[in-house]
């Protein structure tokens, strides 16, 4: 995982409607970038519609919530459609800026070991900088966990 006070890394990359977002478009606000597995799977969308549950709230605050994962710009198109989730779900096929964030890794599922999407978030400040990191993510209170 990335260190507290780092420079977060730069990225853009196509949301679910493949409209580029970058970054540093955030600049002055505080950014929550939440890297989860795969769309439409039962903690991801738990994850998920808890941020759309709390987005009023979060917006108060002033925090942008941003998704990432390998899944296709199609993919995201369908998981935000069906669950009407109204943030950007950015996809990284190339897996290029999970790995830059550590979000990629080695994972247990069913007694088998695999390397796949970490989950894991980070709140970054105004200036860009790592303020606060998630590295143990429950699915269904993150988004409060995050808003408190």
């Amino acid at each position: 995982m990335l260190s507290l006070k780092q420079k977060a890394p730069g990225f853009t990359l196509p949301n679910q409607y493949g409209q580029e977002v970058s970054l540093k478009d955030f600049l002055g606000r505080k950014v929550l970038i939440y890297f989860y597995p795969k769309d439409d799977t039962p903690g991801c969308t738990a994850e998920s519609c808890g941020f759309r549950d709390l987005r009023y709230e979060l917006a108060d605050k002033g925090i942008v919530v941003i998704g990432i994962s390998k899944d296709s710009v199609e993919s995201h198109r369908k998981f935000a459609e069906k669950y009407e989730l109204p943030f950007a779900l950015l996809s990284d096929e190339s897996l290029e800026n999970i790995k830059a964030y550590k979000a990629w890794g080695s994972k247990k599922f069913m007694g088998r070991t695999f390397d796949g999407v970490l989950r894991i978030s980070y709140l970054i400040d105004e200036k860009g900088f790592i303020e606060k990191v998630y590295s143990t993510v429950n699915t269904k209170s993150h988004a409060k966990e995050v808003l408190d």
